[in-house]
């Protein structure tokens, strides 16, 4: 195994960081931070030693914790990786520590953090949860002490599951001073396995077992296919090399950061070979945008039946966003000149109320939607409800980011890309800091109207416990317990 060559961050320089400032010296105590520390306390306490199950989270549970559900209901041995479950947690109680110094804190993020490592399978990634209970035997987890021949090891890029996970194991890794073994092991593994995994063109499917076939999945440019089938095929989609739900965005993402924190020129060449594989990937005038996956011939291709090959107003927005951030990595203006033609592209497809269709036709530019009964068809009468087929144009924004950054000296470029390394740090506002003091109750908890969607018999208006709530919160309170300015 290859070593990590670390960036010694200090865990005092983190909490620094964090707040982009000094330390303060305190002459006198402030009523309101010491509400809000006692309101963190309670928070973290409530939730590492009520809630977590195995050091683990899902997305939501009933008031009294009797019933929780991810993506489906599940027991008291089934946690969630896909966010906004454990991953988030976890970062939630590192961003505490590092604000605070809060040792409950810090405990709270280990054991979070030992729970994903227990659920890390033998082809490096995760999967959308980690099972502890009878089921984990049907699971190929590096840990397990036995395991079925038929074990599942299918580590997923899909909904930013394992991406999620290694962004809060990579920055609790470098806040421990890369001194815990098992943590630092298991980010290692996973890296290597995912640049394993790279296909030659730069890109990765939606989930792998184990490294790339580069004879089945040979360097192509993109092009469109002379014909494409109009009802769905079936088949292993997953296998397509993937933009699905902006997979290659986050993981794009999760390798910069890996690059920055283990100063590892692989991650820096793996992030960058995926910022050339959008660019290869961009389809021909008259639609130069992307397509939501590609087959081997990087032919836009149907993932699931409701999916079909087509241009994507929603991922062409994703892989844009991830070529300004390959221009701020490496200064390379190549990748900010390959999006403006999709930027016209997407500003002449907008629909008459000025969204984006998700999927347009190839070669007719036609917005493209399915019926009910999954039948394609033009007309948007007839949608399904689970799935979005209009998604917000977000070509305004991006165009003036365009704008922005084709400006951009080499100096203040270093100077923007320093800063998607340095924690948010604006204070939040007193005001919204009371309401979170006053709305949390006597356990420490913070509960909402809201339905548990996969319990039938659970009351639609609530209340729950919902863990995206419970992390934004806890951020909230550690942003405004940060050491500030020195006046």
């Amino acid at each position: 195994m290859v070593s990590l060559k670390p960036l010694l961050l200090t865990s005092a320089l983190l909490a620094v960081c964090l707040s982009g400032t000094a330390p303060a010296q305190k002459t006198a105590s402030d009523p309101l931070e010491t509400q809000a520390r006692t309101t963190l306390q309670k928070a973290v306490s409530f939730y590492s030693k009520s809630v977590a199950r195995h050091g683990g989270y899902v997305y939501r549970y009933s008031a009294d914790l009797a019933l929780s559900e991810g993506e489906g209901k599940t027991g008291p041995d089934t946690v969630w990786v896909q966010p906004p479950a454990t991953p988030t947690v976890g970062l939630a109680y590192l961003t505490a520590w590092q604000s605070t110094q809060e040792t409950l804190c810090l405990e709270a993020a280990r054991n979070t953090a030992e729970c994903l490592r227990q659920g890390q399978l033998q082809s490096g990634g995760w999967q959308d949860r980690i099972e502890f209970g009878d089921e984990r035997p049907k699971q190929a987890y590096r840990t397990n002490t036995r395991s079925s021949k038929r074990a599942r090891d299918l580590s997923s890029f899909d909904d930013d599951k394992t991406q999620s996970a290694l962004r809060f194991l990579i920055r609790l890794d470098a806040a421990l001073d890369f001194n815990d073994k098992p943590l630092h092991e298991c980010v290692v593994y996973a890296l290597d396995h995912i640049l394993k995994a790279q296909r030659p063109g730069g890109g990765w499917p939606q989930v792998w077992t184990g490294p790339a076939d580069a004879a089945a999945w040979p360097d192509r440019a993109a092009s469109l296919p002379a014909d494409w089938p109009r009802t769905y095929p079936g088949g292993d989609y997953w296998e397509h090399t993937t933009l699905n739900d902006n997979a290659l965005v986050d993981t794009l993402d999760m390798l910069w950061l890996a690059a920055h924190t283990y100063d590892d020129a692989r991650y820096r060449q793996a992030a960058l070979r995926g910022g050339q594989f959008l660019i290869r990937a961009r389809l021909p005038e008259p639609q130069p945008a992307w397509a939501q996956q590609y087959n081997a011939d990087m032919h836009p291709a149907w993932a699931r039946k409701f999916e079909p090959p087509a241009i994507s107003g929603l991922e062409s927005q994703g892989a844009v966003r991830a070529l300004f951030r390959c221009f701020l990595e490496t200064g390379d203006k190549a990748f900010l000149t390959a999006t403006q033609p999709a930027l016209d592209y997407l500003d002449r497809s907008r629909l008459p109320d000025g969204q984006l269709a998700r999927f347009y036709e190839l070669g007719t530019n036609n917005p493209l939607y399915l019926t009910r009964e999954y039948k394609l068809t033009s007309s948007d009468a007839d949608l399904p409800t689970h799935y979005s087929f209009k998604v917000r144009s977000d070509v305004a924004p991006l165009r003036e980011e365009f704008s922005r950054l084709l400006a951009l000296d080499d100096a203040v470029r270093q100077s923007a890309r320093a800063q998607l390394y340095t924690p948010k740090s604006t204070r939040p506002n007193p005001d919204e800091i009371r309401r979170l003091i006053a709305s949390q109750d006597s356990r420490g908890a913070w509960t909402e109207p809201g339905s548990l969607r996969y319990h039938a018999k659970a009351p639609k208006d609530g209340p729950v416990i919902d863990s995206r709530t419970f992390a934004t919160n806890l951020e909230l309170l550690a942003r405004y317990l940060a050491p500030q300015k020195r006046k």
